[in-house]
């Protein structure tokens, strides 16, 4: 088991968390929090919602289907601007960024990001418990935390050089707070022609027109500066059971609308994603 402590405040009194016992987390407040022998920690804070985040059938369609390198191009694009951006360190060298998933899902984006960067440290953060030790099983050595992205994170300040959320819910203001200045956040947001052949038949949500404008307003009202801005594109044919999975690893899971036969045909779909990388400006 690896486990990294020094990502961690106590969601309750935001006290730095320690290391008390091998399996235990504490803070001066007396809050003590349990480690899973697989490198993971829950750290929800009072009165968080009952949600559970993606289960296990919505994580295992996506990772079929990143394995399937449908969404190679994606994560060619994140690592070469993460690496970019945020330098990487030499080989054999320990100093490499100190790397955060925001919604790391399986993991995916992750690994390669952490790979590529020769990151020193990696945090896997996701609501999803199935999520977050699916992923630690794919990065080797990271430090995986069950947490609520709405409400202040058990991050302790500038505890992060890089960050990533790729489709996935955004929290401006908190991760402001836990990048440094200076720092990196790279976003991944879907374009409205998105999947579109699979919207015409109810298979998956829509995307909101704008949502790339939205999305960097947002940030900038949080301290964040865009750096580089690269869209991502192409057609591609799917399999029939790589349609299934599209449907299956998302939130159009739960609404899509029943299809017939024709529903798991295979079919030729556009990806389109806009790949955000914002600065974290320097404090006041």
């Amino acid at each position: 088991m690896s486990f990294d402590a020094t990502w961690f405040r106590c969601p309750n009194c935001f006290s730095p968390l320690e290391p008390l016992e091998r399996l235990v987390l504490g803070c001066e407040s007396g809050h003590r929090f349990d480690i899973a022998r697989q490198g993971t920690v829950t750290l929800l804070p009072p009165r968080a919602p009952r949600t559970i985040g993606d289960d296990h059938q919505m994580l295992s369609a996506r990772a079929a289907l990143l394995d399937s390198a449908l969404y190679l191009p994606i994560a060619d694009s994140v690592a070469a601007i993460a690496t970019s951006l945020s330098g990487r360190a030499p080989e054999g060298d320990a100093v490499g960024p100190r790397l955060v998933d925001f919604g790391c899902g399986t993991g995916y984006y992750a690994s390669r990001v952490a790979d590529d960067t020769g990151a020193s440290s990696v945090l896997l953060a996701d609501r999803s418990p199935v999520a977050v030790r699916m992923a630690t099983r794919t990065v080797e050595g990271a430090t995986g935390v069950v947490l609520d992205i709405w409400r202040p994170l058990p991050l302790r300040d500038g505890s992060a050089d890089l960050a990533l959320n790729v489709f996935a819910p955004r929290n401006p203001d908190e991760y402001a707070r836990v990048l440094r200045a200076g720092g990196v956040l790279l976003v991944v947001v879907p374009r409205e022609e998105h999947l579109a052949e699979l919207r015409r038949d109810g298979s998956v949500l829509a995307v909101p027109p704008d949502k790339e404008r939205a999305v960097s307003e947002a940030l900038a009202a949080a301290g964040f500066d865009l750096a580089e801005h690269l869209p991502v594109r192409y057609e591609t044919d799917v399999t029939a059971e790589q349609r299934v999975m599209l449907v299956a690893m998302g939130p159009s899971a739960h609404h899509a609308a029943a299809g017939g036969s024709e529903a798991h045909a295979p079919l030729r779909v556009t990806v389109s994603v806009d790949v955000l990388a914002f600065r974290r400006r320097p404090l006041p």
